[in-house]
Parts: structure tokens; sequence; C-alpha cells
């Protein structure tokens, strides 16, 4: 999905590695100091960096640098010792599109939270704190944004006070409770750089020292005063800051809102150019089509910075530095090597206290071994995919003893520690056949140390559903578990007379038990449970002869699951694989079934082009063959898509599919900003009383074709199927598919 103008305004961050520990040198008395001033400006303020290319180029020396939101994003990666040249190469690498979506990739979810995205599917983060309903405090937490600007500056990470960097340094950030400007200074350089481009209802606000910090650029976007303050005797000030535009462009809420934006901010900016002396020099990019939302454009803003910067070259020629002088300089700005020697501590912070088991036992692994960004961002990526953590940082730090270990952050959502999600699932026919499903999760996390947690699931329309689970790990390491759970439920199955549908049967069930088992990572699950299943089946429409049968049998089964999928729906890689042996004991009214069921899809794409081969089936394996309780219905959308839904069942089945994808849209994938897709898809399959019915010249050939989109209330689908036999059916579809 594209960022839009107010997710991103006024924001950007950048990867990369930043380096020097030693104390700068003071400016030569025999030339004066020389401060640096970048403005915010989002994607516009791409700009810097062609300036700090042709300073490089000049050999400009820059004695403190003051920045504003991405302005301190690049002046802070610059006064870690960064050229302009390593920040360009560093910001082609980025990928925009993912760098503001905080979610983890799913294939670092944790397994549960995977489960709950298939069962689930409005993407709408909501939270229950007594009968409060809360959301967000942004749309972005900025985990992704904090882990990339950690790893960049890992090798000053120990220096707290920003005048020992080798360019002394300010960033600018706002205190939300009064608005008034906050200069930092000191501490951690990435919580200073995150804090000054938090734009608010965008990136949630950073916590720090009592104060909640949100974007610079609210109350000083052209930081000269700033600068001024760090006693230099001369400003070069660049301004890629918010442009008014013209009436006729004025023409939807986005533009009037920038505009609006524009205006706030350019009083205080006209008011620090103001104070410039004659000596000081105001570079200017020109920008005029760029947005600061579009980082699409941020090649062509660095040109532009470039072409500003070489305007003011006469001027800046000026203050450049020549023989022994140059060498001098650049010995201040070395970069120092990586951090050497080996973690000997892992500790949560005393405002994390809540979180130092499972931050302990965790990362004790690291423990004895040298500092190694890609080892720790794996750990943090599995204890974030759990889901209830809004941020989880660490920095480097030593102990009273001097050993250097790892320090960890862990914030909780802002909306939880209790979760609501929700899932709809509507189907016409168009033949006057609807079908209707919405469905609610409540989840109450962090019950314990250990991440235990509590499930309430309520399901109403035609499959109504309740149920409870409680799912207790028995380590923050190995995810051994065990889950005493209980469920009630009701659903349809047809009733089919020599392959034709008469009529309709409602099963009811209530079961309870207990399932134990592990996570596999994040990638899969070994479960085993014994449970008890009462009930009955009974005639809802069409031979109402058949009489009533109540059921009463005890059960175990074996599940064995991976996903590996890189979408729930609509997947573009990877695969998913379950199977599970059901047995089913005899008691004195029921004689039981015993089932082993299996599903598997493989996903792979080139370009816009997207194939899933996806088999199931089903097989009554053992015990009675005539249980309609669990008989495996047939037909449907992808489930031979043209006999109508659920229209055929039998103790055993099979089906094929092999789907052809292709994305539409203008510019990228999506219309209207949705993942959409036309495609075409090829099954065979059926249903059958007995194994030895099952062959090739059985099995029913259907096809469909349609258009899907990946909304916001999950996968919605407008399709039509076709029977081998002649026969057709539509679908009008919003909810599960594949």
């Amino acid at each position: 999905m594209r960022i839009r103008w107010w997710f991103l305004a006024g924001l950007l961050y950048l990867p990369g590695l930043a380096w020097t520990q030693e104390v700068p040198a003071a400016a030569p008395a025999s030339r004066l100091r020389i401060g640096l001033v970048l403005s915010g400006g989002g994607a516009r303020g791409s700009a810097h960096i062609g300036v700090l290319k042709i300073l490089d180029d000049m050999h400009v020396p820059i004695d403190a640098i003051a920045g504003t939101s991405m302005g301190a994003v690049i002046g802070g990666l610059y006064a870690s010792g960064m050229s302009g040249r390593q920040i360009e190469k560093l910001f082609s690498s980025v990928d925009w599109q993912d760098s503001f979506r905080d979610r983890p990739r799913r294939a670092d979810l944790a397994f549960r939270r995977k489960e709950e995205d298939d069962n689930f599917l409005i993407k709408l983060p909501l939270g229950l704190q007594g009968r409060r309903l809360l959301i967000p405090q942004g749309l972005i937490e900025g985990q992704k944004l904090t882990k990339i600007l950690r790893r960049a500056t890992l090798p000053v990470a120990e220096i707290n006070d920003f005048d020992h960097l080798p360019i002394p340094f300010r960033a600018v950030a706002t205190d939300l409770e009064t608005g008034s400007p906050v200069i930092l200074g000191g501490g951690d350089l990435t919580t200073a750089m995150r804090a000054s481009m938090s734009a608010p209802g965008v990136f949630v606000p950073v916590q720090r020292e009592g104060q909640l910090l949100v974007d610079g650029g609210l109350s000083e976007n052209l930081p000269i005063d700033v600068a001024r303050a760090m006693g230099v005797d001369i400003l070069i000030v660049v301004d890629a800051g918010y442009a008014l535009q013209p009436r006729g462009k004025l023409k939807s809420i986005t533009s009037i809102s920038n505009q609006a934006l524009a205006i706030l901010v350019g009083h205080d900016v006209a008011r620090q150019k103001a104070t410039l002396g004659p000596r000081d020099i105001l570079i200017s990019p020109e920008l005029p089509d760029l947005s600061s939302i579009d980082f699409s454009v941020v090649e062509r803003a660095v040109s532009a910075g470039e072409a500003a910067a070489l305007v003011a070259s006469p001027r800046l020629a000026a203050l450049s530095l020549s023989g022994d002088d140059i060498e001098r300089y650049a010995a201040t700005r070395q970069r120092p090597p990586q951090p050497t020697g080996n973690i000997e501590f892992v500790v949560a912070d005393p405002a994390s206290h809540s979180y130092h088991r499972q931050i302990e036992d965790l990362f004790a692994n690291l423990i004895g071994k040298p500092v190694n960004a890609d080892a720790i961002d794996e750990d943090v990526e599995t204890l974030y995919g759990r889901g209830y953590l809004q941020t989880l940082d660490y920095r480097l730090a030593q102990d009273s003893n001097m050993r250097q270990g790892l320090t960890f952050t862990a914030e909780r959502n802002t909306w939880g520690p209790n979760y609501l999600r929700m899932g709809l699932s509507l189907e016409d026919d168009f033949r006057g056949l609807s079908t209707f499903n919405a469905a609610g999760r409540l989840t109450m996390t962090e019950l314990n140390s250990l991440g235990a947690e509590s499930v309430l699931d309520l399901q109403v329309g035609e499959d109504p559903h309740i149920s409870a689970e409680f799912y207790q790990p028995l380590s923050n390491v190995w995810r051994f578990f065990i889950a005493p759970h209980a469920e009630a439920e009701s659903h349809e199955l047809p009733q089919v007379e020599n392959g034709t549908q008469i009529g309709l049967y409602r099963i009811s069930t209530t079961e309870y038990g207990v399932d134990t088992g592990s996570e596999l990572g994040n990638w899969g699950e070994i479960r085993v449970g014994a449970l008890a299943d009462r009930g009955d089946t009974r005639v809802e429409l069409g031979d109402f002869t058949v009489p009533p049968q109540d059921f009463s049998v005890n059960a175990a089964f074996l599940r064995f699951s991976v996903d590996k999928l890189d979408r729930t729906y609509f997947p573009h890689s990877g695969e998913s694989f379950k199977i599970e042996l059901h047995v089913e004991d005899n008691s004195a009214s029921t004689v039981g079934t015993d089932l082993l069921t299996f599903d598997w899809r493989s996903a792979w794409t080139e370009g816009k082009y997207t194939q899933v081969l996806w088999l199931s089936g089903g097989s009554t394996v053992g015990g009675s063959q005539t249980n309609l309780r669990t008989f495996f219905p047939l037909g449907g959308f992808l489930q031979l898509s043209g006999v109508p839904t659920e229209s055929l069942a039998g103790p055993q089945y099979a089906i094929g599919r092999a789907i052809f994808l292709r994305s539409v849209g203008n510019g990228g994938e999506g219309v209207l900003d949705v993942p959409a897709y036309a495609g075409v898809s090829f099954e065979a399959g059926n249903v059958w009383s007995s194994r030895s019915q099952i062959s090739a010249d059985s099995l029913r050939k259907d096809a469909s074709v349609f258009f899907g989109a990946d909304t916001f209330l999950g996968p919605a689908y407008i399709a039509v199927g076709y029977d081998r036999n002649g026969s057709a059916a539509y679908y009008l579809f919003l909810g599960h598919s594949f």
C-alpha cells in the first residue's frame, strides 16, 4: 500500500553505518568555525545529501550541525562520521514501502499471530481497557526505523554527549505537552534522531527523560538559533522545507492539509532566516514539484541539492580547506572500528522491568559473544514478533565494573495488553443464497512473565461459534506450551442423495480438552491433544424422515503445521503444510471415526505474475464411514468452483488447484491503493464414499475466472466458476479463500 502525505509529512530515516568515538578537535584559531543547519521537509529533505556531497568535494569543514526531523536524521549520520556519498548510497538501498510498515514481515511473526491472521482478517489494531476501545497513538510505531538507525549508529553508541561526536550535533524535537522546542544534545543518538522525526499521528511519540517528544518541525523547522548557540561564526543553512502551492493545485484534502502545514511551519522559518548575517550562506534547493511524502523523488531531490550547492560554490570556496588542513580535518572524522569485545551482560532498563525475564532469557545466548548486529536483530524480531510490544530497542552500555553489555528497552503497545481482532465472511451466489458470519477475538496477553494468553472467540451468523483457550508457554526460549480449551459451535452440512443435494443437516457440538506441544521457531508447530466431543446431528432442510443423532466421543489428535507463506491471502512466495491425525474411541451410543487430513500450498512470483499450487485431502481411515459429523464438505469458490458451495460431502475427499494471478493497477500493485489481482484457477477433485472409489476418472474438473483484492476487511472476490458437467456458479465473496 502506498504511503500517503499525512503518514509521512516531515519524516525520513536512513539506515547506515556510523563511526568515530574520539572527541573532535576544535577548529584551528586561524579559521572561522562553520555551522550547518538542515531543515525538515520529508522526502524533499533528501536534497541535504546533495549539499553534503558538494561540501565534501570542496573540503568545506563543518564544526557543528543542527537538524530538524529529516534534517536531524541526515545531520546525525553525517555528524557520526558518514560522508555525503555514503549517505546517498544507503538512501538508494532503502525499501521505502517496507520501511514505513512496522508490522514484522509475516515470516517474522510468531506462529500464533499467523494463525490469528488466518481467521481474523480485518486489519485494524484495537485494544480494550475497561470499557474503552483504544487505537495506537500513531500509524507507525517506528520499530523498523529504530532498528535501522541503531545499526547505523552502533560504532558511536557509547557516546552520550553529542559534543563528543566527530562533529558536535543537536537535534530538535517538540514537547507534545507544552509545544516548546526541545534541544537534544546528549543521551542516545538513535533516540534523538527518532524523536526529531516523530510526526504526530503518524509515528508514535518518543518518551525521553519524562517528556513526550514529537517532530521538531512543529516548533523549529529551521534551527538557525540552535546552531548559532553552538559557538559558530558562519552558518551554512539548507532549507528544503515545505513550499506553498498555487491555488490551481489545491484541489484535494491532501494538498490543502499540506498547504496548511507549510503555512504554519513557514512563520518560524521566516523568523529564523531574518537572523542570518552577511557572512552566512543560505542554500534553497529548487524543489517545485517534489512532494514531502513521495520517497520515489529522492534521487531528484539529491540532484537538486547538488545543483543548489554548486550555485553557492563561489562563496563556499572561500571556506574550503587546503593542504595539511584537509588531512587534519579528515582525521577528526575518521571511522572507528565496530565495537570490539564480547557482550558480558544483558539487562532490561528500569522502565522495562516487567519484561526483564523475557529479555534476559531470550538474549542470554548473546553473552560471551562479540557484538553482532545481525544476531541481536534476529532475537529482537523473535520477541517483537509475538505482537505485544510497541518498540523493542537496545543500546551498548557499560556497568560499574566497566563490562560491556546490552541494555534493552521494551515498550508495551499503547493499546494493549488486551486486544480485539475482528473477522467478516460474506458470500452471495447471485441466485438468492447468501451466507454471513462475523467473528471477534479478545486476546488478553502478558498474564505472566512467560507470556501466557487467554483467548475468547465469538462468531455469529450462519455458523455460530464460541470458544475459550488459556495458552501457557513453559519457557521464553523453547516454546513448549499447554493449552486447555472449550468451545461450542454449529454448522451446516449438505444432505446428499445419489450425488445430488436434497437438503441440509445442522451439526451442533460442544468440545473441551487440553493440548500441549511446541512452536517450532516462528515457522511451525507440533501439537497433540485430548478432548471430549458431545453433540447432535439433525435435519434442518430436506428429508425430515432421517432421525436426529446424538453423539458422545472422546478423541485425541496429533497435528504438525508449517507456515512460511509471505502473506495470509494472495501469497507471493513460500509454502504452508498441515497434516493431522484425529482418533476417536467408541462409546455406548457412538461409533468413533478416525480421520487423516492434510493441506499444502506453495506460491512463487515472477514480476506481476504469481502461481499457487494447492492440494487438500481427507480420509476416514478407521471407525465408522457413515458419521455425518465427520464428513468432508466440498463445493464453492476454489473448492470446485463450478459446484454450489458445500453441496457435496463424503468420508473421503481430495482436491488440487493450480491458481494463476496477475497484479493489476497503474504505477504498481493495486487499485485504489489496494493490492488487486485478476486470476484463473483450474481444479480437480471430488468426494467419495470409500477409498476404493478414488480414481482419476472420478475427478470432477472445474475452473474459475475471478477478480480479487486484499482489502482492509479481508480478501474480496467476484468470480464465476465452471464445472465440466456444464454447470456454472457465481460468487461475490468477502473473507476466507486461499
